[in-house]
């Protein structure tokens, strides 16, 4: 790969030379390596007086990895599709946002809607959101389901599971094992994605509802909004959760302090990253630490939608993480996968984010902790990346959140 190197690059280089503070990221080395290349993000930020807190945080270099590759076509005509996950053999769940599961086979046949999946609210952003294998699945055919139901004064993101049918036309021995709360009537911020960790317990991620009212609770541990959590496969909290013995908390909290997480990926590490949804110019890469609040709403980078600042906020705080890495503007990350394949030996390490606002597949590359480069994939098409997720031969599967929406494949060229 190549670095795009250019001396335009005012604001990452005036934090980069402001010397070494024992913060992450302001190693020389790092400084230097950010003063000497093009930034990818080359437009005004909406909040043009915040600065980044570490060298690095923000503007990352254009990186080029030069990997050739075809971009195939499975299937189209899907609904607002908002999740992939492969199966054994090469065919792929999908679900759509109104509320259907299917199976899109290897050659590209969409099947019919699997019964069995309860009612969903699809307002806004609600629906049918992801799904995830049992970490048995090949005895247990079991699989885990996200979505936003339908409830007496409102809605929450809650979590089921059940058995895929031998015929794979149904799912069986449904019950849902989480719901969030509290219960609210409003269509936005449901989150969510679902990963298993090498722990073997399921982290489900949650928005905190958006609206002016509701983003207090992204702070409150009696609630679970603007939280990611941590859950067993039957949807108990474990028992070394970090507030399993804290007065009035809710057990399953892991991290607080959320705004609205829709992509979320376990490193080769074993480590849980998340990306969430800013305002403007606010989106955030952040690595989870146990029990650690990531400020939301009291910390955070850009501005509200009206142009305003964020009532109350600031970019740092005591007590508060910060984001290894942050967007403005912004590219309305949803989905994410760190590349661990063959297919493409380049990308090894690399993590993958779908972008919706910017319509493209970017490609985050790490080292250590702090990203070091960005490279925006699929950008001809012009197509909101809703999910990706690896296959079984190290090809990445990409949906895209349209009405007549696509499932596609990166392959090597041939």
């Amino acid at each position: 790969m190549r670095l795009f190197c250019s001396p335009l690059v005012a604001i990452v280089l005036a934090v980069a030379l402001a010397g070494c503070d024992g913060r992450p990221g302001s190693a020389p080395a790092l400084a230097a390596s950010v003063a000497s290349c093009a930034p990818l993000e080359q437009r005004e930020p909406n909040a043009k007086d915040q600065r980044p807190a570490f060298a690095g945080q923000t503007r990352a270099c254009a990186i080029a990895s030069n990997v050739a590759f075809d971009v195939i076509v499975v299937a189209k005509g899907l609904d607002k599709p908002w999740a992939v996950e492969p199966l054994p053999g090469g065919d792929v769940l999908v679900t759509e946002k109104a509320g259907r599961l299917r199976i899109v086979s290897a050659s590209g046949d969409v099947g019919q809607p699997i019964a069995g999946v309860p009612a969903v609210d699809s307002r806004g952003q609600g629906g049918l959101l992801d799904i995830a294998l049992s970490p048995d699945f090949a005895s247990d055919r079991t699989i885990f389901w996200s979505y936003a139901e339908p409830r007496q004064g409102g809605n929450g993101t809650s979590v089921a599971r059940g058995v895929l049918a031998q015929d794979r036309r149904s799912v069986e021995q449904v019950r849902v094992i989480f719901r969030s709360t509290p219960t609210y009537d409003g269509r936005l911020h449901f989150g969510s994605r679902l990963a298993f960790g090498p722990d073997g317990m399921l982290y489900v991620t949650l928005g905190e509802r958006s609206d002016a009212s509701m983003r207090k609770y992204a702070q409150q541990l009696d609630s679970h909004l603007g939280k990611v959590l941590r859950i067993t496969p039957d949807g108990k909290a474990p028992s070394d959760n970090p507030f399993v013995a804290t007065p009035g908390a809710l057990p399953e909290t892991w991290t607080l302090g959320h705004r609205n997480v829709q992509a979320a990926a376990f490193d080769p590490l074993g480590r849980l990253w998340v990306v969430e949804h800013g305002t403007r110019g606010g989106d955030e890469l952040n690595v989870l630490e146990k029990g650690k609040n990531y400020g939301w709403p009291l910390v955070a980078y850009g501005e509200e939608y009206s142009g305003l600042a964020i009532r109350g906020a600031v970019t740092d705080r005591a007590g508060y993480e910060q984001p290894r890495y942050y967007w403005d503007p912004v590219i309305a990350p949803s989905g994410a996968q760190f590349y661990t394949g063959d297919a493409f030996p380049a990308w090894r390490g690399s993590l993958f984010v779908g972008a919706l606002k910017e319509r493209r597949l970017v490609r985050i590359v790490l080292e250590g902790d702090n990203v070091i480069g960005e490279e925006h994939l699929l950008v001809d098409r012009g197509q909101r990346v809703r999910d990706v997720r690896q296959g079984g031969d190290g090809e990445l599967y990409v949906v895209t959140d349209e009405s007549n929406g696509a499932l596609l494949k990166l392959v090597p060229r041939r």
